[in-house]
């Protein structure tokens, strides 16, 4: 397969293995064809075709930040980026250099269309929709305490470990997932298909995301704004690059409790103003951001033109040979 599949990607469902199985589907038949295209974790290099690198993680992970490495660098035709904040952190901290070698092209998704995304106000309906650990300890105690103030919301949670193959991770939280269970004005659904999530997301009004977590971007996020949903979360990490500043953004804090308190006053302000007229006309405009800056009809002719420009540069196997004066030896984790 021309985009790479390893150990850990070939049982997961998570935002990276539907962006780059998409990616295969959007692509014209057969331009893929000379190209090794790998995600994050590099486990065979294929000499005879043009290597991609699609960064997808921080440097700080062990699986990438060999790129430090000039060596390990030059065994790739090009750097892809998932987003501009990861960008720039891989070049202070890896040293990465300001070249033509590296380019960013966002994380794509399926937008959502004008009609999938009519609002009803009876009930004002919030989702989370990330594994745990980003954020799902903060989320639930400041749930539950916000309902007793306002019985006309209702949680909705996609969280699970499940979307990337690994159920006993799963354990750690499951005193979070009863609560969830147990509380009236909640569902949680643990893991489910995309189109379930879709489903729900299309029809919330507050994307509900006290991040403590450091990723390149969100794809739950980026869906959130194209729903047409208030998303609420900290300037944390890429979430500040991938919102464009438009969102329910607020200044997060390293202490959990200082954050939670931050987090219930902002989401108690999200729920009394979201029905707003005003409020409503500037999600769209937030969608109209979200729609065109990662929908996957940009982000495909990026692609296309990225392969195809790479195809002239690199028509042979001989112009695709490694550099034979710095061999490049390094050894990963299976």
């Amino acid at each position: 397969m021309p985009i790479e599949e390893n150990e850990i990607s070939e049982k997961s469902q998570g935002g990276t293995e539907q962006t780059k199985r998409g990616l295969a589907e959007k692509l014209p038949e057969g331009l893929l064809d000379d190209f090794q295209i790998i995600c994050s974790r590099v486990r065979e290099i294929e000499e005879d075709k043009i290597r991609i690198y699609w960064l997808h993680d921080l440097p700080e992970d062990p699986e990438t930040n060999h790129l430090k490495d000039q060596a390990s660098r030059e065994r790739f035709h090009k750097l892809v980026f998932c987003g501009q904040w990861q960008y720039e952190r891989y070049k202070n901290m890896l040293n990465i250099p300001y070249d033509q070698h590296s380019m960013v092209i966002d994380t794509p998704i399926e937008t959502f269309t004008m009609d999938q995304v009519k609002k009803n106000f009876d009930r004002i309906d919030l989702v989370y929709t990330s594994t745990p650990q980003r954020g799902l300890a903060l989320l639930v105690p400041v749930f539950i305490e916000l309902a007793k103030q306002f019985p006309n919301i209702h949680l909705h949670v996609f969280s699970s470990y499940k979307i990337y193959g690994w159920d006993e991770a799963d354990k750690q939280f499951e005193p979070l997932y009863k609560q969830l269970e147990e509380h009236p004005q909640a569902t949680y659904y643990g893991f489910a298909p995309n189109e379930k999530v879709r489903e729900v997301v299309s029809k919330a009004h507050i994307f509900a995301y006290p991040s403590i977590w450091l990723e390149c971007n969100s794809r739950s996020l980026i869906e959130a704004m194209s729903a047409g949903l208030m998303c609420v979360h900290p300037n944390v990490g890429g979430l500040v690059d991938t919102s464009g500043g438009l969102n329910f953004q607020y200044q997060g804090h390293h202490d959990a409790n200082t954050h939670a308190n931050i987090f219930f006053q902002t989401l108690k302000h999200a729920v009394e103003i979201v029905a707003g007229d005003d409020i409503q006309n500037y999600l769209r405009l937030v969608k109209m951001y979200a729609d065109n800056r990662f929908g996957w009809p940009k982000i495909a002719g990026q692609w296309t033109d990225l392969l195809e420009q790479m195809k002239v540069m690199y028509p042979d196997e001989k112009s695709r040979l490694l550099p034979q004066s710095k061999p490049a030896v390094f050894q990963y984790k299976s």
